[in-house]
């Protein structure tokens, strides 16, 4: 999800000089997005909102530090990170959530119902297969796929390098492939092979 880079300088700025509003309007743009990340690392959603709502109030309550921050929206996904981290070291039967969300619709034409039922055929397994994936293949597929964040951006969010995200996210599409392209082998199916591989391709052009 791509967000106005602009818009955010400017809550940032404003947030910084005590502008409550606009802390409500951070709050409101990036809740159900943490939300999600963090359900990858607790896997309960209570828990989650904790974190979530704990990182929104320590930035709130460190307005003035605001000014000092680069990233706004990787800094935020970084502090939900390292929260959650903290709360799984003091609770380690918690594991990351299996998290089936997954756009849909973009490589497919809906409107058309035979292709709609193709198309939720094919995305039950992917969403297994996604749900499969180690997890820092998951976290690093999901933060690409669904977040829009570039490599550099998951690479400070996670504190690893840029080299090991991109690897994490091809071993992801390659497990992927060979999932799907299994479940794809009967000759009346491989006619969907090929929006699958144009779902696959788009993955890359998000090289830095």
């Amino acid at each position: 999800m791509k967000i106005d880079s602009v818009y955010l300088q400017q809550l940032q700025q404003q947030i910084a000089r005590g502008n409550q509003r606009s802390f409500e309007d951070l709050y409101r743009l990036f809740y159900a997005r943490l939300l999600n990340f963090a359900l990858l690392y607790v896997h309960k959603r209570e828990i989650a909102e904790e974190v979530v709502n704990d990182v929104m109030i320590n930035i709130w309550n460190k307005q003035q530090d605001l000014h000092q921050v680069q990233n706004l929206e990787t800094y935020i996904f970084t502090a939900v990170r390292n929260r959650s981290l903290n709360y799984m070291s003091k609770n380690s039967s918690w594991h990351v959530l299996p998290d089936s969300t997954f756009e849909q619709g973009a490589i497919i034409n809906l409107n058309d119902p035979e292709k709609q039922l193709e198309w939720k055929e094919i995305s039950f397994h992917l969403n297994q297969a996604i749900d499969q994936l180690p997890e820092q293949c998951k976290t690093v597929f999901k933060l690409i796929k669904e977040e829009g964040f570039r490599y550099k951006q998951v690479a400070e969010i996670l504190n690893i390098s840029s080299r090991t995200v991109e690897t994490q996210l091809f071993r992801a599409i390659k497990k992927l492939d060979k999932v799907v392209g299994a479940y794809l082998n009967a000759p009346r199916k491989k006619r969907n092979y090929f929006f699958l591989i144009g779902w696959l391709l788009f993955f890359t052009w998000l090289f830095e």
